[in-house]
């Protein structure tokens, strides 16, 4: 754990920001010489690629689509744009490269959304044709009880405003939510049973659970169906359950210590729509070198 928090950084997403993400086919065959992988409806956090996407968005979208990515969740709202683009111009991009635009984190910051803005924020998702648009952060500040339910209540309001126009609003989690402040848990004794279940989804975050010392499987039985989106990202090193937001070890999907079969497995007690691969630490310098890997690996063995 010193070596971790010595290098430690912590994660952190503009006020609004987008994501990539994936349908799983229940027709997928298995993958194999001449498969399209597209089949298997893998999908990316664009966050996973986002200096590369600040760099060049188009040539970088198009090797995540010729990898096979089909599916993509962004990172990067601001101002009523996506990447700078417009909602329908980014969505024309996306999809001349035979991909989907599925989901986008967007940030709702603790000191409130006015009615207003809550439906900007919605009439630009649906432009965009997004299906979800997931809360992605909780700032370290406003890591508190009161703080919580302040902002959960403000995610409700936003998640009615989204499915008026037909979106999923989300929540992603990281391990903080997890840590006990005087006796309480904030993701089981505040976030599960303030947030409507149907007006907020969860985003679960594989590799923040795990980190936390929770185990996926049995939280789909604790709370059935409210796991629509997954987000897959392995762990290279196992340690005690800890709540700061350390990553030094995230390492490609099916590249580490994490049973993502056994997670798939229970997906329909979960109530999973869509898994996509997630890469905080963009590939330890090698951002597109790791999510060929992770598509690889889900694609020729976990997902078949």
């Amino acid at each position: 754990m010193k070596t971790l928090k010595n290098r430690r950084e912590f994660l952190k997403i503009s006020a609004a920001s987008a994501l990539g993400m994936m349908v799983l086919s229940p027709l997928a065959c298995k993958s194999g010489a001449g498969v399209d992988k597209k089949s298997f409806g893998v999908g990316l956090q664009l966050y996973t690629i986002r200096d590369a996407m600040a760099a060049d968005a188009i040539g970088s979208l198009q090797k995540v689509s010729d990898m096979g990515y089909k599916y993509v969740e962004l990172a990067d709202y601001s101002n009523g744009m996506f990447y700078s683009y417009a909602p329908a111009e980014f969505k024309k991009i996306v999809n001349d490269m035979g991909m989907e635009i599925l989901s986008s984190h967007t940030q709702v910051e603790a000191a409130g959304i006015t009615i207003d803005n809550a439906a900007k924020m919605a009439d630009d998702h649906a432009a965009l044709g997004a299906k979800y648009c997931v809360q992605p952060w909780v700032e370290e500040v406003d890591r508190n009880i009161e703080s919580y339910k302040r902002m959960i209540g403000d995610w409700n309001v936003v998640g009615s405003k989204m499915k008026d126009v037909g979106i999923q609003f989300g929540y992603h989690n990281h391990n903080f939510e997890f840590a006990n402040i005087d006796g309480v848990i904030p993701y089981y004794d505040i976030f599960m049973p303030e947030m409507d279940a149907d007006l907020i989804t969860m985003e679960i975050d594989m590799y923040w659970v795990t980190k936390a010392g929770q185990d996926p499987v049995e939280m789909f039985e604790k709370y059935p169906g409210r796991f629509q989106l997954f987000h897959f990202k392995d762990m290279a090193e196992k340690s005690a359950p800890f709540y700061e937001v350390v990553k030094d070890d995230i390492t490609s999907v099916g590249a580490g210590l994490i049973d993502f079969k056994r997670i798939y497995a229970a997906r329909e007690t979960a109530g999973m729509k869509h898994l996509f691969v997630e890469d905080d630490n963009q590939g330890n310098g090698k951002p597109f070198e790791a999510i060929e890997i992770s598509i690889n690996n889900l694609t020729n063995d976990i997902l078949v």
